[in-house]
């Protein structure tokens, strides 16, 4: 229906394009409860496609235009969610004019090789989907369902692709075609067979590529239906979370701020970076992270409340969801006093300038082991302090520092049983058991 309409369209628009259904829905290779097509608009090369694109926004009247190397349309169509995407007929998929432009190509090469082997695509999907490994955004950093596709045509079943990884190491490399020498540094390196430069795994985390390796040694050894279809993840209750926070014996700090109007691709590895950033200021003052997590809950909303913000006004988080990220405290108290230790004494200038830079110590200078040492006084004895003073100055990226300085709440321990949304508590839950198929 929707490549019938595109049709109508361009005609009536007097716009010369071909529209190709691709990716596993063309292959036959969908997985049960996917709701996702994606259309291509395709024009020749030198023309532009500003004129595709209105074909595309003249389908879906009731459409959201988004922009990866160019705009494309998305929408909702009979239930299914739906992108149609211009790209160019180019001749040759090394010589791509955008990323899109490979699509096509892909579609063809797997088209003309996966007859038979559906099934075995299908059952290495869920396999990957039921272990959490499946996905080639950013957000999940697995296989992508091309990536899932080319193993199987390499090994020919489901079990052949799970007995090659087994043995997987760092650094594996796989060549369809043979035709590449770039070298790729990568976890996995599958050469893409249209494109002898690109690695198809290249969004291949490494943590995701070992999870899939350790699995399929398990299901080898094991074989369950688990690993298809895992038991489902509930939100915790407040009993539940109350006696995971008492067991642990830790401290949990959570932070929560608006998120900003991004697609995910764009939000996550800053979400990421900024994870890292917090638990650096907290590690370097001290205060040990067992562990750390986040996520962006769309369809979330919280209040930041008076106080909570260094002075800035309540507000409420909007319709672009809540950030939140939690970090686990091995040591959220330190003592007043801190040790530092200087340069050698024989190393005059540097021993002056370690002196003087420390004006007011509680103790010394004084020599241990031929080094001058001094004990301070502390600024921040407090994990929850430290982040509450210093996270608005850290860099947290393009479109997450803004959003965080206009407000941000944070919880402490028993704190974060205010936090209700079912999203949150399932967070949770995935967090306090961090159970994967994996031994």
């Amino acid at each position: 229906m929707i490549i019938s309409r595109i049709a109508e369209l361009a005609a009536a628009e007097g716009v010369v394009c071909e529209s190709i259904l691709v990716g596993s829905a063309a292959r036959g290779t969908w997985l049960s409860g996917d709701h996702d097509l994606d259309v291509f608009i395709g024009v020749s090369e030198g023309s532009s496609l500003l004129p595709a694109l209105e074909v595309a926004r003249l389908v879906a009247p009731e459409h959201e235009e988004r922009y990866a190397e160019h705009a494309y349309v998305h929408a909702r169509f009979e239930g299914f969610e739906v992108d149609i995407v211009p790209c160019y007929l180019v001749e040759d998929g090394s010589r791509i004019l955008s990323a899109v432009d490979r699509t096509p190509f892909h579609n063809r090469y797997v088209s003309r090789r996966i007859g038979g082997l559906e099934d075995e695509v299908l059952l290495l999907k869920q396999f990957m989907k039921g272990i959490g490994v499946y996905g080639s955004e950013l957000k999940v950093g697995g296989f992508s369902g091309y990536l899932a596709e080319l193993l199987v045509i390499r090994r020919g079943s489901f079990l052949g692709v799970l007995e090659e990884a087994s043995s997987w190491r760092p650094g594996e490399a796989i060549d369809l075609e043979g035709h590449s020498s770039r070298v790729h540094d990568d976890p996995l390196v599958v050469v893409d067979p249209v494109d002898p430069g690109r690695n198809v795994a290249a969004a291949l985390t490494l943590d995701r590529m070992f999870t899939f390796v350790a699995a399929s040694r398990l299901f080898l050894e094991e074989p369950g239906m688990e690993f298809f279809f895992p038991p489902p993840v509930f939100p915790l209750t407040d009993d539940e979370l109350r006696e995971a926070i008492s067991d642990r014996k830790s401290t949990l700090v959570l932070l929560e701020f608006a998120g900003p109007d991004q697609v995910e691709d764009v939000v996550f590895p800053q979400l990421r970076k900024a994870e890292q950033s917090v638990c650096a200021l907290l590690d370097r003052s001290g205060f040990s992270v067992l562990r750390s997590d986040a996520d962006w809950h769309r369809g979330a909303r919280s209040e930041v409340r008076d106080g909570e913000t260094a002075g800035r006004r309540p507000e409420t988080f909007g319709g672009c969801g809540v950030i939140r990220m939690l970090f686990e405290l091995s040591v959220a108290v330190l003592p007043r006093v801190e040790r530092r230790v200087g340069p050698p004494v024989w190393e005059a200038e540097h021993a002056k300038k370690f002196v003087k830079s420390h004006p007011e110590p509680l103790s010394g200078p004084y020599v241990e082991d031929g080094r001058l040492v001094v004990e301070v006084a502390r600024k921040f004895v407090e994990g929850p302090e430290l982040l509450r003073k210093r996270v608005g100055g850290l860099s947290l990226g393009r479109h997450l520092g803004p959003e965080l300085r206009r407000g941000y709440k944070i919880y402490v321990g028993q704190e974060i049983l205010e936090v209700g949304d079912p999203e949150f508590r399932v967070f949770l839950a995935r967090y306090f058991s961090a159970r994967q198929m994996v031994g």
